[in-house]
């Protein structure tokens, strides 16, 4: 991979991980808020370590190494490195069960944001899509059955991929809610957690939101060194909207629309290459860097005049 791609990939990925990652942002502020200054520094430093390289690092590696056993763990790690023919064709062979799984949480992610969640409506079909709310689930279930149809005629492991990609989505969505009720009771006054327990419930959510943009990163590059860096990256740019306060993040109303239209357009990409199209790797940044940019410009001429 040139060196120029290599960064772009990585920018790419750091920029998806950060905007992906605000409704985590907004949870850890809203928590630390109800924690003393020890805790809230111990989370910081030692909660950035965990954060960056177990849960971040971990994940990627983890799912390479399933998706394509034969590589082993060393293998897995270093396979986009390596000038070995084998491990090249045992990545593409196991890559469309991957990209399938990958592919299918995320879009049925950004069809639960469409239906389902609340929003600041950025463009104008957003109206309409929440209003028929009631269709989400007929419309994750027919798209899952197409997926698997389509799947089936070209390889039974890239079927199992898509289900197992809408399983994820719905296990991680229900820790997601129990999250939202959690940090509600917390900074509610109803929670008489200590900081340490507060601590642990903090990294179990990062953990659960940290799989959107793992899995999204795999859209952008099959390399886990290279997933470890972007990612990494934008773990650090959250923790520091983070010190800033979920206040400073929550007056820009567009930027989660602008993270789903870039899981919308992730998961196309991913789906496609997985039934064979070949999509270049600088088009997931650019699809990225697009998205945001488009959201954060409309976030920015809606706030209020001084």
């Amino acid at each position: 991979m040139p060196l120029i791609t290599i960064c772009i990939t990585i920018l790419g990925l750091a920029m998806f991980e950060t905007i992906s990652s605000i409704d985590n942002a907004i949870i850890n502020a809203e928590v630390l808020h109800t924690m003393s200054s020890r805790g809230r520094r111990w989370f910081l430093v030692w909660g950035m370590f965990f954060a960056v390289f177990v849960v971040r690092g971990l994940l990627p590696w983890i799912i390479i190494w399933a998706s394509t056993p034969s590589l082993g763990p060393v293998g897995a790690l270093t396979a986009a490195f390596s000038a070995d023919p084998r491990i090249h064709t045992a990545i593409e062979s196991s890559a469309p069960l991957l990209l399938a799984g990958g592919g299918t949480f995320l879009l049925f992610l950004f069809l639960h944001w469409l239906f389902l969640e609340e929003k600041s409506f950025g463009l104008p079909h957003e109206k309409f899509f929440q209003r028929q709310g009631v269709w989400f689930y007929a419309s994750v279930s027919i798209l899952l059955a197409a997926l698997v149809w389509c799947a089936l005629k070209i390889n039974p492991m890239m079927a199992f991929g898509a289900v197992i990609g809408s399983t994820a989505f719905f296990i991680t969505h229900g820790f997601k809610q129990n999250a939202e009720a959690a940090e509600k009771s917390l900074t509610g006054g109803a929670g008489n957690l200590s900081d340490f327990s507060k601590i642990l419930y903090l990294e179990i959510i990062d953990a659960t939101f940290s799989v959107d943009g793992v899995l999204g990163a795999f859209a952008f590059t099959l390399s886990v060194p290279i997933i470890l860096i972007g990612n990494g990256i934008g773990a650090i740019i959250v923790r520091q909207i983070t010190l800033r306060g979920a206040s400073h993040i929550k007056k820009y109303i567009f930027l989660k629309n602008g993270a789903m239209y870039s899981v919308l357009c992730l998961g196309a990409i991913m789906l496609a290459d997985a039934f064979g199209a070949h999509i270049p790797e600088w088009i997931s940044p650019v699809v990225t860097f697009a998205s945001v940019g488009y959201f954060f410009v409309k976030s920015k001429n809606a706030l209020p005049k001084m």
